[in-house]
């Protein structure tokens, strides 16, 4: 909102400029009829052109201000600069129209007297000058936003990692040791059936780091250094 009124009020700087430097339109009068001096002139075109001029002018500059002090823009503020504009053109008009000569042309010739030329009130023969300002607004803040505008962060790629394989395998804890079901226990849980953890007898600590063999439901544990059958079976073989 405070954006729309700034602009607004740029309106009175260009009907002033308006006034002061729009070609004037020659008139003269006869006692009975208002006649152009100059048939062939282009003073009229040249009214709607200072104004056209002014107002793409102030259009930039507006926009290079607002942009300056808004610089992560937004659809409101683009709606406020157009509207600000928009109504700074129609004041502009107007307040140049006041400031210049008199829009009673016939009060005016009489005023002067017969065969005096005199100017012709200000006017705009072709209203679409009045969108120079807002046209220009907001091709001007358009292109500073995508020049110069703050822009997004990029997103950091994520790359997922390969999975791991899941392979039956055997945990060895403080307490014994203790396995783990492979793909085919976890195919067997994916239909219904219960994965259950595989134990293995607890060995004594003190043999829990030697290998050993289970012998018709005996465990001779072997020795470190080298593989050696126990006596049983040592004593079973002489009894053969």
């Amino acid at each position: 909102m405070l954006i729309a009124v700034a602009v607004a009020a740029a309106g009175v700087l260009l009907g002033l400029l308006w006034a002061w430097l729009a070609p004037r339109v020659p008139l003269i009068s006869d006692g009975k009829a208002v006649y152009l001096k100059n048939t062939e002139g282009e003073q009229a075109i040249g009214a709607d052109g200072w104004f056209a001029i002014l107002g793409l002018a102030f259009g930039a500059l507006s926009a290079g201000a607002v942009f300056l002090l808004r610089r992560s823009g937004g659809i409101a503020l683009v709606v406020a600069l157009a509207a600000g504009s928009l109504a700074a053109s129609v004041i502009g008009w107007r307040l140049g129209i006041r400031l210049g000569p008199t829009s009673d042309v016939v009060a005016h010739a009489k005023a002067v007297g017969q065969g005096v030329v005199f100017d012709a009130p200000l006017r705009i023969g072709a209203k679409g000058v009045l969108l120079a300002w807002p046209l220009a607004a907001m091709a001007v803040h358009l292109g500073l936003t995508a020049l110069f505008g703050p822009r997004d962060p990029e997103p950091v790629p994520h790359w997922p990692g390969p999975e791991a394989p899941r392979h039956a395998g055997v945990a060895v804890t403080p307490y014994g040791v203790r396995g783990w079901p492979g793909p085919s226990s976890a195919a067997s849980g994916a239909c219904g059936c219960a994965s259950t953890w595989a134990s293995l007898p607890v060995r004594d600590a003190r043999t829990a780091a030697r290998p050993s063999v289970v012998l018709e439901g005996r465990t001779a544990v072997q020795p470190r250094h080298g593989p050696r059958l126990s006596r049983g079976r040592s004593a079973r073989r002489r009894h053969r």
